[in-house]
């Protein structure tokens, strides 16, 4: 069993200190059971759900040719609401177009976006590189402090904690706090054995996801930055166990909305009385699973459907124009068409460079795009023009809204966190 430790708090003495705040006292910080004695217990009901819900995903992922690949592009955007909390940005939430815009620096001179739009993107390419390492090689807990080094790009804050931090209560002190995780002389020894479990097959992926994420939450190894990690380790889980080969299910998105939900799992983990306490955060999280996966579900339809809207446009405007109606299979209109979830905002330049063209070529398969009606361009620099496909963007920000909301409408229940304006507001 976990335990709680009784601990002194002596308040600082720093001169600026507020009288209110320098409070000493006791306090309690739980030390919570290794994850190899015993291993957590998970009930046959649980394990048969997060069974279930894994052949779902398998389903999902070769149901439909390419259709890991265009969620996993669609993904990348739906990442932009982790970006911004990584980045603490308040404030206007940028549109994905601005993000896509802003990804594409260092390819095109490229302007017209803002300092936040770049921050996002800068955050979502950090945020798609965790849980992309070699799924053969043992993750190491200097893997995860390496993780958060880069995630949070402040090196006074990185490393394994020397002091105590809480959650909740006072800024200055742990006495009133809502949870207090173990003291820091812990932390090495929980964070080793959290990845010896996460290295190994004890569970299944969903259920090992699940234990992972929270046992991390538990000990909440950093200073700042826990929950960013916290979340990206679930993908972690699910990218070594070969579950999903991207971050393509929006689970933290799910357990951000539901976040009742989720502090009520976590609290009940950490409940050694409860004997069931292990079933019912795994219970919050299979929900988050659920929740996600049918969203997924739904943007990967829409996405197909939407795909075959732009075949059939082109095969219009080539026939209009005396052409056969379908394109050589290996022409750049189609290569750019079936790249547009990675790329949905393109340059003459970026177009050559990911297709491998020259730019004349890369610029006429964009205008053709742009004559169909699937692509609008516009000036994104000077004298550069920007190629965006714009109902995708749109399909994006209406996925984007649904995840913040806990009814997955945000006309039932209002979006829980800033999102982009519904396209048909604009």
């Amino acid at each position: 069993m976990g335990e709680w430790v009784e601990q002194k708090w002596y308040p600082s003495d720093a001169p600026a200190l507020p009288r209110r705040s320098r409070k000493a006292g006791r306090y309690l910080a739980y030390v919570p059971d290794r994850l190899d004695s015993p291993t957590p217990p998970v009930s046959r009901a649980v394990a048969t759900r997060a069974a279930e819900l894994e052949s779902r995903i398998v389903e999902l992922t070769g149901r439909h040719p390419g259709a890991t690949r265009g969620i996993e592009g669609v993904s990348r955007f739906l990442l932009r609401s982790e970006a911004l909390a990584s980045s603490k940005i308040e404030g206007m939430t940028p549109g994905p177009d601005k993000v896509a815009i802003a990804e594409l620096v260092g390819r095109d001179n490229v302007g017209g976006f803002s300092r936040t739009a770049a921050l996002v993107a800068s955050n979502v390419a950090v945020l798609r590189g965790l849980g992309a390492g070699d799924p053969a090689r043992p993750l190491t807990v200097a893997d995860i402090v390496d993780m958060h080094a880069r995630l949070l790009d402040q090196e006074r804050l990185t490393g394994l904690r020397t002091v105590q931090n809480w959650i909740g209560g006072s800024d200055w002190h742990p006495i009133d706090a809502a949870y207090v995780p173990p003291p820091p002389s812990e932390v090495p020894d929980l964070m080793q054995d959290l990845v010896d479990y996460l290295n190994s097959s004890i569970h299944g992926p969903l259920l090992q996801a699940g234990i992972v994420h929270a046992q991390f939450e538990t000990i909440h190894p950093f200073v700042d930055g826990n929950g960013r990690i916290g979340r990206a380790l679930i993908h972690e889980v699910l990218h070594r166990r070969h579950l999903l080969p991207v971050a393509m299910l929006p689970v933290s998105m799910v357990l951000g909305t539901w976040s009742r939900e989720y502090i009520a799992g976590l609290t009940a983990y950490r409940d050694d009385g409860l004997p069931d306490r292990v079933d019912r955060w795994l219970s919050v999280f299979l929900d988050a699973v659920a929740g996600a996966l049918d969203q997924v579900e739904r943007l990967s339809g829409e996405l197909a459907e939407l795909r075959e809207d732009w075949r059939d446009r082109i095969r219009r405007d080539r026939l209009t124009r005396g052409l056969p109606a379908e394109p050589r299979a290996d022409a750049v209109d189609l290569r750019i068409l079936d790249g547009l979830p990675d790329l949905p905002v393109l340059t003459a330049a970026v177009a050559a460079e990911e297709y491998g063209v020259s730019a004349t070529a890369a610029r006429g398969g964009l205008d053709r795009l742009a004559d169909a009606g699937i692509l609008r361009s516009r000036s994104v620099g000077k004298g550069i023009r920007g190629y965006f496909a714009d109902e995708l963007l749109d399909l994006i920000i209406i996925a984007e809204r649904r995840l913040a909301s806990t009814r997955f409408d945000t006309a039932v229940a209002p979006p829980r966190r800033g999102v982009p304006v519904h396209p048909d507001r604009r």
